[in-house]
């Protein structure tokens, strides 16, 4: 087990404070064993004292500063963001707190301090959970490990601030459930996430499964499905863009039913389409 000290933080601070780093184009392969069931918990109220809490606010393109960070060191920024003792510092703390979770394993953590407004230094450890790019520890993200990182963050974004239990999947070895008992747990798919907060222009993208967006709306997980208004209107979560049902953008799920293999907005080897997809499931 390692820990990561704020002067480590240079890589993992690109998150929110940089839009392009390395280009590592071919995904590399993982270290470790990812946690058991690969289950978690996802919320999105930004009082809630769940550690897995995120608020969409957090994802906002306009907190990403691609010159705020020297790659060598923690920059001023960088340290400023997460040590901020307003809202602004919870925000950063949130995406920070998610972040860790999603791209490290559960034998990583990401450890630092900063003071509220009484003066009281609180120290910080973030474990993480799922492993979907544990060597961002020592190195920039690629592009495959940027998008991995994108879609777990939007897969475990929720309206209400509600702690939902999901089942998240896809090709990356660390949630391709095959052979999970889960999978007769976890068995009305709710939709699909992918997209990219490291590129010069961020973006979420979702869709849903249509037979299944009730049931969705019904464990209040509706960042797929659109919230409904008081008019009826379906609305988005922060920038996670909804781009109708699954089945006109994606392809099918693969052979065992688990994930979907690829989705995107235009066709099938566009420029808008990706393998690089996490497909969540509900019980």
């Amino acid at each position: 087990m390692y820990r990561i000290s704020t002067a480590d933080f240079a890589a993992l601070a690109l998150v929110f404070l940089v839009s392009c780093v390395t280009d590592q184009e071919e995904q590399e392969g993982f270290v470790g064993i990812a946690p058991n069931a690969l289950e978690y918990l996802n919320a999105l109220n930004p009082n809630a004292l769940n550690p897995n809490a995120l608020n969409p606010n957090a994802l906002n393109p306009n907190a990403l500063n691609p010159n705020a960070l020297n790659p060598g060191a923690l920059s001023p920024a960088a340290l400023s963001a997460i040590q901020a003792p307003g809202e602004a510092g919870d925000l950063s703390r949130q995406l920070l707190s998610y972040v860790v979770g999603c791209a490290f394993s559960s034998a990583q953590s990401f450890t630092f301090s900063w003071t509220d407004d009484s003066g009281t230094v609180r120290n910080e450890e973030y474990w993480g959970l799922i492993g979907l790019a544990q060597k961002w520890r020592d190195k920039p993200l690629g592009q495959t490990d940027q998008q991995w990182i994108s879609a777990c963050l939007a897969s475990r974004t929720n309206w209400y601030g509600a702690s939902v239990t999901i089942s998240s999947r896809g090709i990356h070895s660390a949630i391709d459930k095959s052979s999970t008992p889960e999978l007769s747990t976890y068995t009305r798919q709710e939709g699909a996430f992918w997209g990219n907060l490291f590129t010069a222009s961020p973006y979420l993208k979702a869709c849903y499964n249509e037979a299944n967006r009730d049931h969705a709306r019904s464990l209040n997980r509706e960042c797929a499905a659109g919230h409904l208004d008081g008019s009826g209107a379906a609305q988005e979560c922060g920038m996670i863009h909804v781009l109708g049902p699954c089945d006109s953008r994606c392809l099918p799920l693969n052979q065992q039913g688990v994930y979907y293999p690829g989705c995107g907005d235009d066709v099938i080897g566009g420029p808008g389409w990706t393998s690089t997809v996490i497909t969540v499931f509900l019980p």
